[in-house]
């Protein structure tokens, strides 16, 4: 196991500038990595072990696997998924908005049953019975967060250095204990959806992005992509984890923003630019997402 995070270490060092991977081994057969990710796709190749389960949580920013049988699963803040390390040796790995912080847990379950620790004595808690009740058949099975598991992961984090070592393991304890007793509600799953669904919710967001100074409203990009309104809504919260509203809002201040520092442009022009007729409404948008008004963004941060 030791051997395959290590190399996905190195590789994801060589390839991608500001992305990190931190592993600690906290006992034989159960290994953390703290993941920082900046890109908007990777993949990480490694052996297909069946014997390894892998369990995700993501802290902020969102991540999505494209699997084997062409179904996208997305993880944003407070979820997690397992599945054991043969379901995602090939797997390509996206972020949407270009970032992910999160954890990985791998659990060697060979191990886990014939050695468990002994926390996990007297428990049930098998490699057998995790694969039974969350990986039946190879599947990847994805949670949202409750106030239960987050108080569980956020332990892996903001502890000081001295304890965190015994923080890492008594809450991986916790957290198999917690798998072990909690029921799997269908409530709590998360959706996946077709490789052309996400494909045409990509197609939607690149023609927003690159269109600023047009409106697009959800019924006629559900006319132009020949897609349910409903649907459209829902793959594009899954994917980008925000509504269409509040994502294009939030695109249209960033690229306002870029445009005060970069350019000349005046407040009334650059308002254009990002989609709004109105000088004064863009002006109360601005100064609701960055607290100052535009020309006072311009003036702070040029000097």
């Amino acid at each position: 196991m030791k051997y395959n995070l290590e190399e996905i270490e190195q590789r994801l060092a060589r390839l991608h500038d500001g992305s990190q991977m931190e592993t600690c081994c906290l006992c034989r057969g159960i290994e953390l990595s703290y993941l920082i990710l900046k890109t908007d796709q990777l993949t990480l190749p490694h052996d297909p072990l069946k014997h390894i389960l892998e369990i995700n949580y993501c802290r902020a920013g969102r991540m999505g696997w494209k699997m084997e049988n062409g179904n996208n699963v997305y993880l944003g803040p407070g979820n997690y998924s397992l599945h054991t390390m043969d379901v995602c040796a090939h797997s390509v790995i996206t972020l949407p908005n270009k970032y992910y912080e999160g954890f990985t847990l791998c659990i060697d379950l060979d191990m886990l049953s014939h050695e468990p620790p002994e926390l996990l004595s007297g428990t049930g808690i098998t490699g057998e019975f995790l694969i039974q009740k969350f990986c039946k058949n190879g599947i990847l099975t994805s949670f949202a967060g409750n106030a239960q598991t987050e108080s569980i992961f956020s332990g892996f984090y903001e502890q000081p250095q001295a304890f965190l070592p015994a923080y890492q393991k008594l809450k991986t304890m916790e957290l198999l204990l917690y798998l072990g007793k909690c029921s799997v509600s269908a409530n709590e799953h998360l959706a996946d959806y077709q490789s052309s669904q996400v494909e045409i919710i990509r197609n939607i967001h690149e023609q927003l992005t690159c269109h600023m100074d047009q409106h697009f409203t959800i019924d006629s990009l559900a006319k132009q992509y020949l897609m349910n309104p409903t649907t459209l809504k829902n793959v594009f919260k899954a994917v980008y984890g925000n509504s269409i509203a509040a994502h294009t809002r939030e695109h249209r201040m960033e690229r306002a923003a870029r445009l005060l520092l970069e350019t000349q442009d005046s407040i009334a022009r650059i308002a254009h630019a990002v989609g709004y007729g109105n000088q004064s409404k863009f002006t109360a948008v601005f100064k609701e997402y960055y607290h100052v008004l535009p020309t006072e963004y311009r003036k702070y941060h040029r000097a």
